[in-house]
């Protein structure tokens, strides 16, 4: 069975692939820190308050409040930890990220025009 460091070594993998064929979003897995010398990307922390977490995942995953709000508190514990321990950062550092959207007042759509517009208007892509 993979471990987690192969998780993450194909991972790296997977995300030199996608680069390499042009332009890609990666979410996810340390990519930040995995790409943070490169100044060709945009990093983003999409974040939202806990009741609009628990909201999302309890409409998603058919869960009560207390189950999607222990999710969302193991998700994020176990985001913390991979990339700790694999990149020796802390997840949610904002000098890590050139832009933060808050998912839970902008709404997801809101958030994704927001980040395109940003990314559009930095690397001058066609609209």
């Amino acid at each position: 069975p993979p471990t987690e460091q192969r998780v993450t070594d194909l991972t790296r993998r997977v995300i030199d692939d996608a680069i390499a064929r042009g332009p890609a979003v990666v979410v996810g897995r340390g990519a930040k820190t995995y790409l943070e010398k490169r100044d060709d990307v945009l990093h983003v922390l999409c974040c939202a308050p806990m009741d609009a977490l628990v909201a999302r995942v309890m409409a998603r995953d058919q869960l009560d409040a207390a189950e999607a709000g222990a999710l969302v508190l193991e998700k994020n514990r176990q985001r913390a930890e991979h990339v700790r321990r694999y990149f020796h950062r802390d997840w949610l550092a904002p000098d890590h990220y050139h832009l933060s959207v808050n998912t839970g007042w902008l709404g997801v759509d809101g958030a994704a025009a927001l980040v395109l517009s940003v990314a559009q208007q930095r690397f001058g892509l066609a609209e």
